[in-house]
């Protein structure tokens, strides 16, 4: 429990100092915000501060935060530093930039921010890559709490041939459908506040639980076994044996997949799609702290309640959570913390997290489709006309995942790698930003991260047999060459567009 506790300590000490030296970088100002400049209502409208942290906050917090941690805390307590010292310097720091900066060119969306701050060729790769992410997140959170709330709230199969299952699915279709053409005051800000009250009692509920009930939680020097695992996990032979969280973090190499397993409780680059819709709303940019980076934060303290909470399920030996994946973990936990009632309300709460992703998410793919293609929106009937077209494509998806029987693994791990790699795009822009600014001193702040996961993004894509299906040794040499490449890049771009301005 004590590593468990010392990662709370980095992730909100840090936060505190971290994120106020990346508010001091970015410098907000009083300046008219384009909720007000441009204010349309429909989706420049000014909200109040609290209903933008909630918003953002329910954007960008899908069963990432939830499935992500479950699986990656199986490479043992070292989890409960890399997270948070991850979400401090670079999730939260990647939402905070990326959402200042588009806030203060307009409320403009990625698509533009990328288009602004590196050339033709990178904005086309990345307005490709990032369509197609969204549809994959619309795919993903349609799925995800479908088949949680059938199985774990309704007691249904979830099975593709019980038509449940469906109802389910064309339910929340039905939701996402409004939630993407209608104003966004009418909808979302409206209803949000109702969803983020459950979501709090889901988080706080199952923490303060976990803490009360004592969980037996490994520190990371303490021995990596769970003895309670040992009826569950077999040898070749069939012997009953412990099983070993330093084997697995062995076994399974670290780096890259617990980066990119955890994902969005660290960093997540759909993140930045979702903090543009934002940039549209708020009323200041001196809110912007609290908007982006602290929201990402309370992300980050989401992961590591859940990665604590299925560390100490398995650690007990919970027959069902152990046999049978995620989503029997995530009702093994609430119901054993919080009982029967308590723990139906919290798995409400964790279908909330990704239905109030996959929402903007699709309204943030309509928003950047419209302003590539320049296609008028000021009409319900026209945001639903292009709404058909990326719904129908949405569909598609879902029942290729949901009719084959490896259709889900194969989605999410290209949800999964996608998500990552899209925020090198973000850090790109972010640096070239920082050198035409003045600030290049600091360009190290984006710098950092993003080297990081260009080779965690590179590496992981070479081996995967997703991928290129390159052994580990040459995976991980490209990995390291294509991360200098990336940093060299970005530094001789960013330094001539730079001279350039100061030569206008």
């Amino acid at each position: 429990m004590a590593t468990f506790i010392l990662g709370l300590v980095i992730l909100f000490v840090g936060a505190f100092i971290y994120g106020k030296f990346c508010e001091k970088v970015f410098g907000p100002d009083d300046r008219e915000t384009p909720a007000y400049s441009k204010q349309d209502g429909v989706d420049f409208v000014p909200m109040s501060g609290w209903k933008n942290m909630l918003i953002n906050l329910l954007n960008i917090a899908g069963t990432g935060p939830i499935f992500g941690p479950i699986q990656g805390i199986l490479f043992g307590p070292i989890a409960f530093i890399t997270i948070p010292i991850t979400c401090v310097i670079g999730g939260a720091m990647h939402d905070y930039m990326s959402g200042m900066i588009c806030l203060r060119d307009g409320g403009t969306q990625m698509p533009t921010m990328i288009r602004k701050y590196s050339n033709k060729g990178v904005y086309g790769v990345y307005q490709v890559f990032c369509s197609l992410l969204l549809l994959l997140v619309g795919a993903v959170f349609i799925y995800t709490p479908g088949d949680i709330f059938a199985t774990q709230i309704c007691g249904f199969s979830g099975k593709p041939n019980d038509p449940t299952t469906w109802i389910i699915y064309g339910a929340i279709f039905a939701y996402y459908l409004i939630a993407t053409v209608f104003p966004i005051d009418a909808i979302i800000g409206k209803i949000y506040p109702i969803f983020g009250a459950i979501l709090l009692f889901s988080a706080v509920g199952v923490f303060i639980g976990m803490l009360v009930k004592g969980y037996p939680l490994l520190n990371v020097w303490d021995d990596w076994q769970s003895p309670a695992l040992a009826a569950f996990v077999n040898n070749s032979d069939g012997v009953a044996q412990a099983f070993s969280y330093g084997d697995y973090f062995s076994a399974n190499h670290f780096i890259p997949i617990f980066f990119i397993t955890v994902a969005c409780g660290m960093l997540s680059g759909f993140h930045s799609t979702q903090t543009a819709i934002i940039s549209r709303t708020m009323k200041s940019e001196r809110e912007g702290r609290n908007t982006f980076y602290n929201m990402m934060i309370l992300e980050g303290f989401i992961a590591m309640i859940w990665a604590g909470a299925a560390m100490g399920v398995y650690n007990l030996g919970m027959r069902e959570a152990i046999a049978s994946g995620a989503t029997a973990t995530v009702g093994a936990v609430c119901k054993d913390i919080l009982g029967s009632v308590g723990g139906i309300i919290a798995l409400v709460g964790i279908v909330v997290l990704p239905i109030t992703s996959g929402d903007t998410a699709l309204r943030g793919l309509r928003l950047a489709i419209a302003e590539a293609f320049h296609i008028d929106q000021s009409s319900n009937s026209k945001r639903l006309s292009l709404s058909a077209v990326i719904f129908a494509l949405v569909a598609v998806i879902l029942v290729f995942a949901k009719m084959n029987a490896n259709g889900f693994n194969i989605l999410w791990r290209y949800f999964a790698w996608s998500n990552q790699t899209l925020s090198l795009f973000a850090f790109l822009a972010v640096s070239v930003w920082m050198f035409e600014n003045g600030k290049s001193k600091y360009v190290w702040v984006p710098l950092i991260p993003g080297a990081w996961y260009a080779f965690i993004t590179i590496t992981y894509i070479m081996n995967a047999k997703i991928g290129f299906n390159i052994p580990w040794g040459g995976a991980y040499a490209i990995g390291v060459v294509s991360a200098i490449a990336y940093v060299a890049i970005i530094c001789v771009y960013g330094k001539k567009r730079a001279a350039k301005l100061s030569n206008k």
